[in-house]
């Protein structure tokens, strides 16, 4: 997200591990819910990417 310059594939992996979205605000403070529209549209629309990324750093 360029306002809060946490990565979409963060979000999506901390989703993915069970984080509501709730939590995901709470876990990150400068998040709002509107940001999390926003990424999840991100990921629907860019999933292959996303994927690579989760990817990429789960091997780093």
């Amino acid at each position: 997200m360029a306002r809060t310059r946490i990565p979409v594939w963060v979000l999506e992996q901390t989703r993915r591990m069970g984080s509501s979205e709730a939590q995901l605000l709470g876990i990150y403070p400068t998040l709002r819910a509107e940001d999390i529209v926003h990424a999840w549209a991100y990921v629907r629309g860019h999933r292959d990417e996303i994927e690579q990324q989760i990817r990429d750093n789960e091997d780093a």
